[in-house]
């Protein structure tokens, strides 16, 4: 069953439609000062503000003990709750972890060295947008913009204990991270290992090749207890990146995958490599001059839970939004009905 501290902490979330509870205002508080304060972060140990980074990064330490425990709180409610207190509070601790689970990786985004200072926009909603409560004062705290889409989905009909840790790129991560789990299960799934490696090689870097290459700074990851299981990129700036990727990271490329190299592999192996040595379709001007930032998004196909897609989104939208992108498009093949109910399922 539930603990005592369990019990509390969902109380204080959840406390007064006008009142927090003790937690959620330790949530609250730490977010604001977090995000005010973002610009202490990345200065050299020698510097003299050195101590304000310090600081900066005890209290987002702090902040990321807070939103794990409120994950795992969600975790364990599911497990052990009563099915008719489960059905009745599951939709409000669902959306508050999903909000958290943006947050917490938004906030680690914003400690990366290697991120410039970013411009936090200021608020350009209408109130009546914003739900209440902590999710609305949450939501108010993340600077997606416009995307209030991504701020309604009904909870799932089955509610999920799997729990799930959302967190942006690490340097470590790039060789890891061309295998998730979405490419590694497809494309090693039939014999003939060595030709097979070749082709996952290949459709991950179909997938995340150009991001890692040139824009490593927007991409984040998502992992659950099998490890990574989707993931989000983006270029902040798609004109550039979109000639950088062919000036430089395609001819690239397209030696170390020559067109002959999928023959005998799996399918979808063969179709990424033939995929590099198509031209890529031009985007219009028009498109760029509106929505001057490219995403990307995918999630591993055992991976149900459309809260964890959304959190996905939210954090990258409001990583490029923190950094003055205006809107942002995505580019898919009408014949792909897969991604495009991903995306239309994102709102």
């Amino acid at each position: 069953p539930l603990t005592l501290e369990e019990v509390r902490m969902l109380v204080e979330l959840f406390y007064l439609p006008y009142h927090h509870g003790a937690l959620a205002r330790e949530l609250l508080e730490h977010f604001r000062w977090l995000r005010a304060n973002s610009l202490s972060v990345g200065v050299p140990a020698t510097a003299p503000d050195a101590c304000g980074g310090a600081r900066w990064r005890g209290r987002a330490q702090s902040f990321q003990l807070l939103c794990a425990q409120t994950c795992r709180l969600h975790s364990r409610f599911v497990s052990s709750a009563s099915q008719a207190l489960l059905y009745d509070l599951h939709p409000y601790l669902w959306d508050i972890r999903n909000m958290l689970l943006a947050a917490s990786a938004f906030i680690l985004w914003l400690g990366c060295q290697s991120i410039t200072a970013p411009i936090l926009l200021g608020r350009d909603a209408e109130p009546w947008v914003r739900r209440g409560g902590l999710f609305g004062e949450l939501q108010a705290l993340l600077p997606v913009g416009n995307s209030y889409d991504l701020f309604y989905h009904p909870p799932p009909l089955f509610p999920s204990s799997q729990m799930y840790l959302l967190r942006p790129l690490l340097p470590l991560d790039k060789v890891g991270a061309m295998a998730w789990r979405g490419c590694s299960e497809v494309a090693l799934g039939q014999a003939g290992l060595q030709a097979q490696l070749s082709c996952a090689s290949a459709l991950a870097a179909r997938l995340l090749g150009p991001f890692l290459s040139l824009s490593p700074e927007y991409t984040f990851v998502l992992e659950d207890e099998g490890g990574p299981c989707g993931y989000a990129a983006g270029a902040l700036h798609a004109e550039g990146f979109l000639q950088q990727r062919d000036s430089s990271w395609l001819p690239a490329i397209r030696h170390k995958y020559p067109p002959d190299l999928g023959t005998g592999g799996p399918a979808l192996g063969q179709e990424a490599v033939l995929f590099f040595h198509a031209e890529p379709l031009a985007v219009p001007l028009p498109v760029l001059r509106r929505f001057p930032s490219l995403v990307q998004l995918g999630m591993a196909p055992g991976v149900l839970d459309v809260g964890a897609s959304r959190s996905l989104a939210l954090c990258l939208l409001s990583a490029l939004r923190a950094n003055g992108s205006r809107g942002v498009f995505c580019q898919v093949s009408d014949a792909d009905r897969q991604q495009l109910s991903f995306y239309s399922k994102l709102g």
